[in-house]
C-alpha cells in the first residue's frame, strides 16, 4: 500500500486509565468520558487537529479501549474517514515473538515508529487525550519551523503559587528552553508545560530508540526524552498559549470545566462557528420541557425530558428529570434519571444512573478554590434507592 508523505502527523495519547475520576473511568478510558452535554473529552484534540489542517492522526489506546474505539469508528464525524491519511486506532500489539503494553508516553510512540515512518513526516505532533481546550496546532508547527527547532513545547502561564504542581519551563529571552523542572518546590517561572509537543521526526526517532535501549528509563517524555534533549543542547523552544485549557483528570476539575461551558467569561465557547468542536451524536428527538419544568442557565441536549427545575447544569441526551425534582450545579450524563422529588446539587451523575424518588445528592457549597470543589458522584448504571442520601464529596457506585 502506498502512503503519501505528510508534513505533519499527530499522535494522540488516549490510553490513560484516569484513576482519579473514580467510578467514571471504571469501564471506560478517560478520553471517552462525556463532557459538555454532547461531547466526549477526546473530541477536543480531534477537532483541533482537523481545524488545524492535520488530517493524519494515530490514536494510541490501551485501558478499556472498546468504548473509545466504538465512538471514534472510522473518524467520519471529524472528517477523518480518508483514503490518504485519516484516523488510525493504535492499541499495543504482538510482534513476531513478543508484545507488551505501552510502558510510558515515549514507549507508546516508540512502539509505533513503523506507523509514523510510513508517512515519512517532517514533524510529529504529540497530544494528550484528556485536556479541554481549543488550539491552532498549525500555528505551533509554523513557530517550530521558524525557530528551526528540534522540539517545541506548548506552555501556559499559571499563578506562581500553583507553579509547583506543574512541569515548569525556564526560558531565555528568545523563548528557547534552557531548563525543565518537574514540580519544582521553588519555581523560577510560571511557564507550565501543557503536554503538547512538536518534534522534528528525524530527531525524535533517534531519541526514542536511545531511550528504549536505556533500561533505567521510565520511557516518558517529561521525565526522560525532554530532559535529555535539553541536557544535550538540542534546539528546544516554548510556544506560548493564551487560551482556555484545563486538565480534567480529577472530579473537581471535570466538574469545573463543565461549569465553564455556562460561564460567558471563561473563554470556553462551544458555539464558535470559526472553531467547531465535532462529535459523534446518535439521532435523538428534541428535548422536552413540560409545563412544570424550569431551566435556568443550563445546557440541555436532545432527547431530554424535564418536568422539574434545572439550574446552572449540564444535561446530556436522553436524561429525565422528574416532577418536583431540583437540580443545581450538576452534570447529568447520558441516560441518567432523576426521579420525582429528588434533590441533586453540585454532583456528577454517571450515564444511565438512576436517582430514586426523594433522594438527596450533594449539597450547596460555598465558593471554593479552583480544583477543590466537593463534588458528589453517582457511578454509571448505579441505582440509588428511594430516599437515599449521598453527602458532598461522596462517591457511590462502581
Amino acid at each position: 500500500m502506498n502512503f503519501k508523505k505528510k508534513e505533519c502527523l499527530a499522535m494522540l495519547l488516549a490510553g490513560g486509565q484516569g484513576t482519579r475520576l473514580g467510578v467514571l473511568t471504571k469501564d471506560v478510558a478517560k478520553p471517552a468520558v462525556p463532557f459538555g452535554a454532547k461531547y466526549r473529552i477526546i473530541d477536543f484534540p480531534l477537532s483541533n487537529c482537523i481545524n488545524s489542517g492535520i488530517d493524519t492522526i494515530g490514536v494510541l489506546t490501551q485501558y478499556r479501549p472498546f468504548e473509545l474505539h466504538q465512538y471514534i469508528g472510522n473518524g467520519q464525524p471529524w472528517d477523518l474517514d480518508r483514503l490518504n491519511g485519516g484516523i488510525y486506532l493504535l492499541p499495543p500489539f504482538m510482534r513476531a515473538k513478543r508484545g507488551e503494553w505501552y510502558k510510558g508516553t515515549a514507549n507508546a510512540i516508540y512502539q509505533n515508529i513503523d506507523f509514523i515512518d510510513r508517512y515519512d513526516p517532517e514533524y510529529v505532533l504529540i497530544l494528550s487525550g484528556d485536556h479541554i481546550y481549543k488550539m491552532d496546532y498549525a500555528a505551533m508547527v509554523e513557530d517550530h519551523k521558524r525557530n528551526n527547532a528540534d522540539c517545541t513545547i506548548a506552555v501556559l502561564d499559571v499563578p506562581i503559587e500553583e507553579a509547583s504542581r506543574f512541569g515548569i519551563m525556564n526560558l531565555k529571552e528568545n523563548g528557547e528552553i534552557y531548563e525543565f523542572e518537574e514540580k519544582p518546590k521553588k519555581p523560577k517561572s510560571t511557564k507550565a508545560s501543557m503536554g503538547i509537543y512538536v518534534f522534528t521526526w528525524e530527531k525524535l526517532r533517534k531519541y526514542l530508540i536511545e531511550d528504549e535501549s536505556d533500561k533505567t528509563s521510565e520511557n516518558d517524555f517529561g521525565k526522560n526524552i525532554i530532559p535529555k534533549m535539553i541536557a544535550e543542547n538540542q534546539r528546544m523552544f516554548a510556544y506560548q498559549f493564551n487560551g482556555y485549557w484545563k486538565d480534567v483528570g480529577t472530579i473537581s476539575s471535570l466538574w469545573e470545566a463543565n461549569m465553564d461551558v455556562l460561564n460567558n467569561t471563561s473563554g470556553l465557547n462551544l458555539n464558535d462557528d470559526k472553531w467547531k468542536i465535532y462529535c459523534r451524536n446518535t439521532a435523538q428527538p428534541p428535548h422536552y420541557i413540560s409545563e412544570s419544568g424550569v431551566v435556568l442557565n443550563s445546557m440541555v441536549t436532545e432527547g431530554t425530558i424535564i418536568h422539574g427545575t434545572v439550574k446552572n447544569s449540564i444535561v446530556f441526551g436522553s436524561v429525565t428529570v422528574g416532577k418536583g425534582a431540583y437540580v443545581e450545579g450538576a452534570i447529568l450524563m447520558p441516560g441518567a434519571v432523576i426521579d420525582d422529588g429528588a434533590d441533586v446539587r453540585y454532583s456528577i451523575v454517571g450515564w444511565n444512573a438512576y436517582v430514586g424518588k426523594n433522594c438527596k445528592v450533594g449539597e450547596s457549597l460555598p465558593e471554593c478554590k479552583p480544583g477543590e470543589w466537593k463534588i458528589s458522584v453517582i457511578g454509571p448504571d448505579y441505582v440509588l434507592e428511594e430516599g437515599a442520601v449521598v453527602a458532598a464529596n461522596e462517591m457511590v457506585g462502581g
